[in-house]
């Protein structure tokens, strides 16, 4: 099998399920228990947190444990809004963003907020002067993904925060659910930070918000005493410190990790150019862990199957995504056609220059056979 489909989810690692095994057996107590197995569970939930604080640079009192980046996402756009109402009820992202932050917009904007797309440069960066021309003192929030899911894009946060700081009112969120393990993140430049561990090799149903400590919002979930005051629930250990032995394998090798990667990408990047009804859509700002490409007249779904019959697997559009083309590709190149046959590569340092060379094989094969039927 050739997995190339690690944006929507990565394997787990056996490092992290094996952790999360032994906490599950060894770690029986609520770790808001009194007991001493209360107790026990209690000093590995901080041991964890103070770790995982560490691999992010960040204090391990910013840190509420949520099921994944869409509730983390949820929980930043409707806490702020319903809590700082009274500050103005302007808030602004783009249609680069993970549909958890789309359709949350939706809703608020069925409830009275005003939501704001900016516009995007030719390459996927966010247009700065635009962004300067929409921002004012009703802005509440500005959400920018460091990279996007579809097209891999990076986005230039340094220089969104310095435009969203000169508006003290409004706070910054970054869904940084594809850059984390990929490239570096300084917490400093933002006020909130959404991630999910199953993007990392680590288990599905745990994600991170990252909250400034001084800045307070509103719930998302009630009751239950939790690791926060601002997420009810019993604290979920097994999936909390298997959290961190993700963060442990993939923090400290970005920069190498980074590199290969590279020499994969340029490989499958170089041949895909050789196809003349193939438009390469990641541009130069985006990261090597995602290509994004579309084989104009032949549907993806059509594509992506005849790739799984040979077992190689792909995706298209995100994972999440509710629409019949993908937004992303579609605010770049303006065409709908582009934006509606698109098909994603999305790679990780696991994969192998034998499954690249597999792959370019395979997919020559595929093409040749789809357009002849055509």
């Amino acid at each position: 099998m050739i997995y190339f489909d690690n944006s929507a989810t990565t394997m787990v690692d056996n490092n992290v399920l094996e952790t999360y095994i032994k906490v599950c057996k060894n770690y029986p107590g609520n770790s808001n228990s009194l007991h001493k197995l209360g107790i026990k569970s209690k000093e590995l939930e901080e041991y964890a947190t103070n770790n995982i604080a560490k691999y992010l640079g960040v204090k391990s009192n910013e840190i509420i444990y949520t099921s994944g980046a869409t509730e983390s996402n949820n929980t930043v756009f409707k806490g702020i809004a319903f809590r700082y109402r009274n500050r103005g009820n302007h808030i602004i992202t783009s249609h680069l963003e993970h549909s958890s932050i789309i359709e949350t917009c939706k809703y608020l904007e069925r409830n009275g907020f005003i939501i704001d797309y900016v516009n995007i440069n030719k390459d996927g960066t966010i247009n700065i002067d635009h962004l300067k021309s929409l921002i004012n003192d009703k802005t509440i929030l500005v959400s920018i993904a460091a990279v996007d899911s579809e097209l891999g894009v990076k986005q230039d946060i340094k220089s969104i925060s310095r435009i969203i700081k000169e508006y003290p009112k409004c706070f910054f969120h970054v869904d940084a659910t594809q850059a984390i393990g990929k490239i570096k993140i300084d917490f400093n430049d933002m006020d909130f930070m959404s991630m999910s561990m199953h993007k990392i090799f680590g288990m599905k149903g745990i994600g991170l918000l990252i909250k400034k400590e001084n800045i307070v919002i509103d719930n998302l979930i009630h009751g239950g005493k939790s690791s926060t005051v601002y997420r009810g629930g019993t604290p979920a250990l097994p999936l909390i410190v298997s959290s961190m032995k993700a963060l442990e394998l993939v923090i400290p090798n970005i920069e190498n990790n980074y590199k290969y990667v590279e020499e994969l990408n340029k490989k499958i990047v170089s041949c895909l150019k050789k196809y003349d009804k193939i438009h390469i859509n990641s541009t130069d700002k985006s990261i090597p862990y995602i290509i994004n490409f579309s084989v104009l007249d032949i549907k993806p779904e059509t594509f992506i199957h005849a790739m799984e019959e040979e077992d190689i697997y792909l995706g298209t559009k995100s994972a999440c995504s509710t629409g019949d083309i993908s937004d992303s590709v579609y605010s770049i190149y303006k065409d709908r056609e582009i934006a509606s046959y698109s098909i994603r590569i999305s790679l990780s340092y696991k994969n192998t220059k034998e499954e690249v060379n597999r792959f370019i094989e395979i997919f020559d094969k595929v093409y040749d056979k789809l357009m002849f039927k055509k």
